[in-house]
């Protein structure tokens, strides 16, 4: 299945980079948003009830929720915005007696290399700490190199074409979660993007919560979002998703996302399988109403507690 997922991005990600994208940038661009399977199967509802790699990139609150080592590689491919990001990242929870997580994480990104020719690295980390059995609060960091050679809608210029060999962004940001957990089923979270305010729309500064229900077979979570520098004004964007466990090793997963700023609407769904050594996933988005636009993210994540051979919890210093 993994071989399969790897060959089909490959195919799709020849066929993106043929012509130049009729998409404005920022469809593709996605708010720099890094995205894995289940994230986006869920519509980006996940604040709340994510954990393992998703959790580095949507709550660093969320690492700590769970005890796990696990490792991850990621892939998502936007055919019309001739886009295509692969990254990896890991997050363990195990290691230290402390219960404190760690995540780190990078991410490589191409998007319309006959347009704008924009590419971006991506660097995150983050840490959490888990103060009870119900209350949970992370932090992390992200580094973002962005350079733009082409062109863009205004023609030859900096704001529109950025300089020519060199990186237009190159700067830190911060983020911060917390998540609290008045029962094991129940979450409740808050999370802070770029709060340093980087002052640029490719790190936009923002905040939003959400609300999940789950057990070991069906989670549901609504989330939104306030983003207060893409747009001249602060826009929302909501979000909503649906989670089941088919079988015990297939998670199936719908979702939705309103987004104000682009006045656009998208539906998403994916599938997978996992156990108890690995997981496979696959999610797809579409936008319905607004910029058309697709995407297509590939994930598998390897649990190297599985294995024997990170520490016990008893052997963790």
């Amino acid at each position: 299945m993994v071989l399969l997922c790897l060959v089909s991005a490959c195919a799709i990600a020849r066929t993106a980079r043929a012509d130049k994208s009729d998409l404005p940038p920022e469809v593709g661009w996605n708010y720099g948003e890094i995205e894995t399977p289940r994230s986006a199967a869920m519509g980006g509802a996940l604040r709340a009830t994510s954990n393992s790699v998703s959790a580095l990139f949507i709550n660093p609150a969320n690492m700590a929720v769970t005890r796990i080592y696990h490792i991850g590689a990621l892939a998502q491919i936007w055919p019309e915005a001739n886009r295509q990001s692969y990254g990896g990242a890991a997050v363990d929870s195990i290691v230290s007696s402390a219960h404190l997580a760690g995540g780190l994480g990078g991410t490589w990104t191409l998007q319309d290399p006959d347009g704008i020719d924009r590419r971006a690295t991506d660097l995150r980390f983050a840490l959490a700490f888990p103060f009870s059995d119900q209350f949970f609060l992370g932090v992390g960091g992200r580094y973002l190199w962005l350079k733009q050679d082409g062109l863009g809608p205004l023609g030859d210029s900096v704001v529109s074409g950025g300089l020519k060999g060199e990186n237009i962004v190159r700067g830190f940001a911060f983020d911060a979660g917390a998540t609290i957990k008045p029962s094991d089923f129940f979450s409740i979270s808050v999370v802070g993007n770029n709060l340093n305010n980087p002052g640029n729309g490719f790190q936009p500064s923002s905040v939003g919560g959400g609300i999940g229900v789950g057990t070991e077979d069906f989670t549901v979570e609504g989330d939104v979002l306030s983003d207060f520098t893409t747009w001249d004004t602060t826009k929302v964007r909501a979000m909503g998703g649906v989670e089941f466990l088919a079988a015990n090793n297939y998670p199936l997963r719908v979702g939705y996302r309103y987004d104000d700023g682009a006045v656009s609407h998208t539906v998403s769904a994916g599938a997978g399988y996992v156990d108890r050594s690995f997981s496979a996933e696959l999610a797809v988005k579409r936008v319905v109403s607004g910029d058309a636009a697709t995407a297509i993210i590939f994930g598998f994540t390897y649990h190297l507690e599985s294995t024997g051979l990170t520490p016990s919890p008893a052997d963790s210093f």
